[in-house]
């Protein structure tokens, strides 16, 4: 299902893809390895994190904080947004209105 969400699902999947990809050790919630990450292409990199984008979107419709490496991303159904920390540290916001 989802989080509900009033924005272009594309414009949201692309922001959160860049979101996502902000957490350094995002290929853990894959369970890949940091050599196997590294391997990668660019391209495949981006792959991965809008994969990991999409399963985050759906996910957090029905829990609404999921770890992802060192970070947390998590729905804030109040302010209709998705947050991506690391840390203390805010990282991106995602508006899903």
């Amino acid at each position: 299902m989802g989080v509900k969400h009033a924005r272009d699902y594309g414009e949201i999947l692309a922001e959160l893809t860049e979101a996502v990809g902000l957490i350094q050790d995002s290929y853990v919630f894959f369970e890949m390895e940091p050599l196997d990450w590294e391997r990668l292409s660019e391209e495949d990199k981006h792959e991965v994190h809008e994969a990991l984008a999409e399963d985050l979107f759906y996910g957090l419709g029905t829990q609404p904080v999921i770890e992802v490496g060192s970070g947390v991303v998590m729905h804030d159904v109040h302010l209709h947004r998705i947050n991506v920390l690391a840390g203390d540290d805010e990282l991106a916001a995602v508006h899903l209105i």
